[in-house]
C-alpha cells in the first residue's frame, strides 16, 4: 500500500491529475462493501492535508459502518456528461482512520467545525491507482496503472 505521497513520488502524472480534478470538484464517488458484500456508492468530500488524500464521512451512515467493518474501498473522481473527456481517477486501497494533527489541518472540510463525534475522517492507502485521460478527436483513451507492487503501466487504444 502507498500514501499519497508516494504516488505523488511514483506516478506524479496521474497524482497532478488527480489532485487538480479533486480539487476543482471538492467531490468524490466512494465505494465501500456493505455488511452482506454487495457494494455501496456515496459522495464524499476530498481533501489534501500535509501530502494527504483524506475524507470525512457522517459518522452515523451506512458507509461509516461499512469503513469501521471493512476498511477496503474505491475514490473515484465524478464526471459531467457521457464523452465529455474529462480526466478519470480511480484509487483503491483501504480507508486508515486519520489522527488528531491531520484532521485538525482539514480545516477547509464540511466536519471541520463540527463535534468529533459527528464525522470519521479517513486516509486512503492507495492499493492501485488508475487515470484515464480522452482524447474524443482522435477517437483514443490512455489508461495509466500505478501500484506499489507492479509500478507504472500504460495503455492506449481505441475508443469506443
Amino acid at each position: 500500500m502507498a500514501s499519497w505521497l508516494d504516488l505523488e513520488r511514483e506516478a506524479p502524472d496521474i497524482a497532478r491529475a488527480g489532485h487538480a480534478g479533486l480539487d476543482r470538484d471538492r467531490v468524490a464517488l466512494l465505494g465501500t462493501l456493505r455488511h452482506d458484500g454487495s457494494p455501496r456508492i456515496s459522495p464524499v468530500e476530498p481533501l489534501f492535508a500535509h501530502g494527504e488524500l483524506v475524507f470525512g464521512v457522517m459518522a452515523w451512515s451506512g458507509k461509516a459502518r461499512d469503513l469501521r467493518r471493512d476498511h477496503r474501498c474505491v475514490l473515484h473522481s465524478p464526471i459531467s456528461q457521457p464523452d465529455a473527456g474529462e480526466d478519470e481517477l480511480k484509487l483503491y486501497g483501504l480507508a486508515e482512520p486519520v489522527g488528531d494533527l491531520l484532521r485538525a489541518a482539514c480545516h477547509q472540510a464540511w466536519w471541520f467545525h463540527e463535534p468529533r463525534t459527528a464525522a470519521d475522517a479517513y486516509t486512503l492507502n492507495v492499493t492501485e491507482a488508475v487515470l484515464i485521460k480522452w482524447d474524443l478527436g482522435r477517437g483514443r483513451m490512455v489508461t495509466s496503472h500505478w501500484s506499489p507492487l507492479h509500478g507504472l503501466q500504460e495503455r492506449e487504444r481505441r475508443y469506443p
